[in-house]
């Protein structure tokens, strides 16, 4: 595993009182999943990100679609350190999308049968 990875891990907190809030609310998770954050918790998210570089680009792209209400709060780590974290209760996420694993296939499908 690589460890210039950074993991940006975004808890927010918005009001749903009102069907605008409600849609407001529905708007930014819609952005978040869009942008490859991943569901940690309800509310809280987490995105792999390869370097500061790509950091700083995210957090502006957060900013241009803030939803103004509510309380949104970020923490990048670096990978190394999100992979400490400890689970007290339930699963570990290990799915490739949660990972700093790559897979890409090119051309066409292999049969190692034939």
């Amino acid at each position: 595993m690589s460890y210039r990875y950074m993991r940006m891990i975004l808890m927010f907190d918005m009001p749903t009182d009102t069907a605008e809030e409600r849609k407001s609310y529905r708007k930014f998770r819609k952005f978040l999943i869009n942008e490859g954050f991943i569901m940690h918790q309800f509310s809280v998210y987490s995105k792999l990100l390869l370097n500061n570089t790509a950091n700083n680009a995210m957090v502006g792209r957060l900013q241009e679609n803030n939803p103004k209400k509510g309380t949104i709060t970020l923490l990048t780590v670096t990978e190394k350190q999100f992979a400490r974290m400890i689970y007290l209760h339930g699963e570990c996420e290990t799915s490739v999308a949660n990972s700093d694993s790559r897979l890409i296939f090119l051309g066409e499908a292999f049969d190692a049968e034939a």
